[in-house]
């Protein structure tokens, strides 16, 4: 036993006096281990935001398809007379594209609104920040799973309107349909990002969907072609972001659009909202990346 503890000792002096020489299997300090993207830890991030929301599926999934459903219920029989043509379709069908998408954009804001801010609330934002996980990769697995609930919230609404009287989700333009969607989904996640840095508490996240993402959205032609308005209050129309997103994803099921007369007016709306996002997402980065709010 006297001869172990000499040899441990030993072992000790020994690694004391020649330094970091006989640790050389460790990395220096301040070299990093992990060269490139950390796929599995942004593959980890990811599963644990759609995780979090499918725990409460109903709620975050399958009532938001309910209460879309009820939209349409109720504006298609308070307005949507049987007779009632806008752009070459009844008034149903005419609907039902700018509820899907207005339905995905405002439960992606409400998915990555959640994450950081309930994190600083609860005391546990640590477990975001300290992982070896770049900003790049923390707000793209935030953005990711946002967007996967969108996605998941777009499906359940088509797969009730499908079955809606008068309804017909037939796509004229399949592109349009998967871009203006997931543009607009990411576009709503980047803001909803912002907010989680921003807020302090759920009520400042609340007070963002009720008077910023709510009236966007339901401002923005989703029931109404902007035509039908003042040349005044469609020049503030074409100003809203969200209104080329609705009227680009309703351009993919009917083929028409109230953005242009002609499919290159779509398109170049479609060209515009990405590079729009693309900025939006440097903004988010340069913020996430200054620690503002997060590591005070």
């Amino acid at each position: 036993m006297p001869d172990q503890v000499h040899s441990i000792e030993s072992d000790a002096s020994a690694l004391v006096e020649n330094g970091p020489s006989d640790r050389a299997h460790f990395s220096p300090r301040g070299k990093p281990v992990i060269l490139g993207i950390n796929g599995i830890g942004l593959w980890s991030l990811y599963i644990k935001e759609v995780r979090r929301f499918l725990k409460v599926q109903t709620q975050t999934v399958w009532a938001p398809a309910v209460t879309t459903l009820l939209f349409l219920v109720i504006f298609t029989v308070a307005m949507g007379r049987s007779d009632r043509m806008i752009l070459g379709v009844n008034f149903a069908t005419f609907v039902a594209p700018g509820l899907i998408v207005m339905g995905m954009m405002q439960n992606s804001f409400a998915n990555s609104s959640f994450s950081l801010l309930a994190g600083k609330i609860q005391g546990t934002i640590i477990d975001l920040l300290m992982p070896p996980l770049s900003y790049g990769e923390l707000m793209a697995g935030i953005v990711a799973a946002a967007v996967t609930r969108a996605v998941m919230v777009g499906l359940a609404v088509g797969l009730a309107m499908a079955f809606y009287p008068g309804v017909s989700l037939a796509m004229a333009h399949p592109w349009a349909v998967i871009w203006f969607g997931l543009m607009g989904a990411v576009m709503l996640a980047l803001l909803g990002l912002v907010t989680s840095i921003w807020a302090e508490k759920f009520d400042h996240a609340a007070a963002v969907t009720n008077f910023v993402i709510a009236p966007l959205s339901l401002l923005s032609g989703t029931f109404y072609v902007i035509s039908n308005l003042a040349p005044h209050f469609q020049t503030i129309s074409r100003a809203n972001p969200f209104f080329y997103v609705i009227s680009g994803f309703r351009f993919g099921f009917l083929g028409e659009s109230d953005i242009g007369n002609t499919n290159t007016a779509v398109f170049h709306s479609a060209i515009g909202l990405g590079i729009f996002n693309v900025a939006l997402a440097l903004i988010v980065y340069a913020i996430l990346r200054s620690g503002w709010k997060l590591k005070s």
